[in-house]
């Protein structure tokens, strides 16, 4: 199947998974958010002249206060997994369900750093991919969440591990809403294609130690830090099984 302009196929699957296209015309709210090529290469603590000024650390302390948490490196944490999830879910479920994957290059998403979650993403162009593990992987992995992580770590004391490790869940937790979707709609083919990418894509070196797949399960090697925010404690893929009590940094891997 053909990528369409609005990506239609991904609405049924929920918020997590659809992408708005396009952004609007020149003079409308969406077309003047900033890029995720912008947020990724804008200087920690620089002025932009725009509401958002630098649009990650603004999203960080976003989800810092939502969060309620005590160190901004968990609202970090949060904002970089919440963002592994939505570009996860929408390159995954487009391989599967289209066979190709739109070029998701920084550049052209757009992203509301103020919006509740998940992510709002805007896509500005839709021109088709190939949907094989390694395009995924790049589109995902090296296109986004590396740049990402290092734009994080430029702003916050954040192990670079943890964020890994908060990829390879992101991945896990898109795979699992994937399939319990198909499962529900009565798509085995569906199950079956996004169960053999996901473990294909497990095999990429910046994901293959992050935690173990078992199925749609998955067991990560290093904390997100959950377990600070006041009355969070361990989610369920951590390597965790109860909030640690003597350390107040948890292992990043």
């Amino acid at each position: 199947m053909d990528l369409d302009p609005d990506l239609a196929a991904l609405r049924p699957l929920g918020p997590f998974f659809a992408l708005r296209t396009p952004p609007g015309s020149p003079g409308e709210p969406a077309a003047v958010l900033p890029t995720l090529a912008r947020a990724y290469r804008e200087t920690p603590g620089s002025a932009a002249p725009d509401p958002h000024g630098d649009p990650l650390a603004f999203r960080v302390r976003k989800v810092t206060r939502a969060l309620r948490a005590p160190e901004d490196r968990i609202g970090a944490s949060g904002a970089q997994q919440g963002l592994a999830a939505r570009l996860w879910s929408v390159t995954l479920a487009c391989a599967v369900l289209y066979g190709s994957v739109p070029d998701l290059a920084p550049g052209l998403l757009r992203w509301d750093p103020d919006a509740a979650a998940p992510d709002d993403l805007w896509l500005t162009e839709v021109r088709a991919r190939p949907g094989d593990a390694a395009t995924v992987a790049a589109t995902v992995l090296e296109s986004h969440l590396e740049p990402l992580s290092a734009a994080l770590r430029a702003r916050h004391p954040v192990a670079r591990g943890l964020l890994r490790g908060n990829s390879g869940s992101a991945l896990a937790g898109a795979a699992g809403r994937l399939d319990l979707w198909a499962r529900t709609h009565g798509r085995p083919d569906v199950v079956a294609r996004a169960r053999a990418l996901t473990v294909e894509l497990f095999t990429h070196p910046l994901l293959a130690d992050t935690g173990t797949l078992t199925g749609t399960g998955f067991r990560r090697r290093s904390c997100c830090l959950y377990y600070r925010v006041p009355g969070g404690g361990v989610c369920g893929d951590c390597c965790f099984t109860r909030p640690p009590r003597s350390s107040p940094r948890a292992p990043s891997g």
